[in-house]
């Protein structure tokens, strides 16, 4: 789902430094943001849990020091499973940096062009999505297209598809958002219709474009194209608040543990992921780190230039208002103090 939620709400209340302003701040996420802080991150994981959240796992690569790996909650609440830092998790939008690196290897291969259009790819969309003729790639990969986001429907996420027409059917016929390249807004519409343009220009499914392409010369053997095809016992558990069941047999997220993410963000930050010309490609279309969230699961794949620092959080707990979002924001910040400062 979209990265882009609304910064964190407790910075607008300090920032203006008012009481009123306070009033209207979920306390959970004041006491969040005011606790001392701990000394390592290992106890800001297990004091996250403290703030209303099931799980958490956090993965740290930090220029000239081993990578550390740090869980606290439950992997499983209802079987008593201790979280534990290699279990795979959902995560969400976070695909969409794997999905923009093999599109930059397809351009850079001239099997893609950034600058033909959707109708150019789809033709059959053509007086189905408003400016398809005038919606390019390079749009759509940077959620400038103007293209309806098909999980922002009313009760999306209560029955979520589960296929490219499904899904699609959702916004057919609807009115553009806005004018093609004249506003930015987060649309998932966006990277369903990316891969289906790579599917089709590959001739087969793209996540086996990714592994040949960005897997297997990283050793990633643990990122998986959904739950379809892993024993699900490895898979954390994700919960929704006020909803009371487990949700990770729900849909068909791409997955990944917390270490293999990091090792895709490092070697896509410091370029070692691309070939000549590469590098140059993605750097004028996407952007270098990411979050996500599907219900149960939230993720965020940060690198903190400043450190040289990798950061990767999953927690399993979301709510409707998104304060957990918020709250999960605060405790990157926070993780990244402790770094700092330690």
């Amino acid at each position: 789902m979209a990265k882009k939620k609304s910064k964190t709400i407790i910075r607008i209340a300090l920032f203006t430094g008012t009481a009123v302003s306070l009033f209207f701040v979920p306390w959970i996420l004041v006491w969040a943001w005011i606790l001392p802080l701990p000394d390592t991150v290992q106890k800001q994981a297990e004091q996250a849990i403290g703030h209303g959240l099931d799980g958490i796992i956090v993965y740290v690569d930090q220029a000239g020091k081993p990578p550390g790996f740090y869980a606290a909650g439950w992997h499983d609440r209802e079987k008593k499973i201790p979280a534990y830092p290699q279990a795979l998790f959902k995560i969400a939008s976070i695909s969409k940096l794997y999905d923009a690196v093999a599109v930059t290897k397809l351009v850079s291969a001239e099997r893609l062009s950034l600058d033909k259009t959707l109708a150019d790819y789809l033709p059959e969309l053509i007086g189905r999505i408003e400016n398809a003729d005038k919606i390019t790639l390079r749009l759509m990969i940077q959620h400038r297209s103007g293209i309806p986001n098909f999980t922002d429907t009313p009760n999306f996420w209560a029955s979520p598809t589960e296929t490219y027409e499904e899904g699609l059917s959702l916004i057919l016929d609807q009115p553009a958002n806005f004018e093609p390249g004249e506003d930015y807004e987060y649309c998932n519409t966006n990277y369903l219709l990316i891969n289906k343009i790579m599917d089709d220009v590959l001739g087969y499914e793209n996540f086996q474009f990714i592994k040949e392409e960005i897997l297997v010369p990283l050793n990633l053997n643990n990122t998986f194209s959904s739950s379809d095809v892993v024993n699900m016992d490895s898979v954390m558990s994700g919960y929704h608040v006020g909803y009371p069941h487990d949700l990770k047999a729900d849909g068909h997220d791409m997955l990944a543990s917390a270490e293999d993410v990091g090792v895709f963000l490092r070697a896509l930050n410091d370029g070692t992921l691309f070939e000549a010309g590469e590098k140059e490609i993605y750097s004028s279309i996407y952007e270098y780190n990411h979050g996500g969230w599907v219900p149960g699961y939230q993720s965020f794949a940060e690198y903190n230039e400043d450190l040289d620092a990798i950061i990767i959080l999953f927690n399993n707990t979301t709510d409707r208002k998104l304060l957990l979002w918020n709250l999960s924001e605060i405790i990157c910040g926070r993780i990244v103090k402790i770094l700092k400062r330690n």
